[in-house]
């Protein structure tokens, strides 16, 4: 099964590919991943993306194009994967369109998670990280036995920026402008299967199964 999962920041979109990814036995792409990986690694790609990535400006879509393709192009995901981050806009799309018409597969499923702007901006204020190792906590569901310290490595927990609410809000609009001509396009293919963004951890895998017995 081939996929693209969408959904605004704070929707659990990682945590439903994740799930997806164990399920189907496919890999979990997220392109912000790859391209930090192409980074890491030294390669041409990287090299081309980091000036990028470190003044805070979009990589290319051309850079981005080349390397998502390669990476479809390996032996695992030949049964499927699942897409997060990518397509972000009508010219994605198309690049996409491109890349697996040349592959010679079809797009099966583009899953677009619902979720009220009050609960995202719920979830995301009240996140804090660890300014040591990178641990997540959430103050409502998943709070530090300690206010304020690490569970983990006794490190003092942050609240990250782009987590306060003027930002999210920001994110939330910015997101909904870019999203919206994306899923007119693919559920004009009729390739668009809503689901849940609130549902518990719990009921999220009968969830996930449910709205993908829909997709071809």
């Amino acid at each position: 099964m081939r996929i693209v999962i969408l959904g605004p920041p704070g929707s659990g979109k990682g945590t439903q590919a994740k799930i997806i990814s164990e399920m189907y036995g496919i890999p979990h792409i997220n392109t912000g991943d790859l391209l930090r990986e192409e980074v890491a690694k030294g390669t041409e790609v990287g090299r081309i993306a980091k000036p990028y990535m470190d003044q805070g400006k979009l990589v290319p879509d051309d850079v981005i194009t080349r390397m998502l393709e390669e990476r479809l192009s390996q032996e695992d995901c030949k049964g499927g994967f699942i897409l997060d981050g990518y397509p972000r806009n009508l010219h994605q799309v198309d690049l996409l369109d491109e890349i697996l018409k040349r592959l010679g597969v079809d797009l099966d499923c583009v899953l677009n998670i619902l979720i009220d702007d009050e609960v995202v901006v719920r979830r995301l204020t009240t996140r804090r990280i660890c300014s040591v190792c990178g641990a997540i906590y959430n103050l409502i569901n998943k709070p530090p036995k300690k206010e304020g310290v690490c569970d983990i490595c006794g490190g003092r927990l942050i609240q990250r920026d782009d987590d306060r609410e003027e930002v999210i809000r920001r994110r939330l609009e910015v997101y909904k402008e870019q999203s919206e001509p994306v899923l007119e396009r693919y559920r004009k293919r009729g390739l668009v299967r809503d689901i849940r963004g609130d549902v518990g951890l719990e009921a999220l895998p009968a969830e996930i199964k449910r709205v993908l017995a829909g997709c071809k």
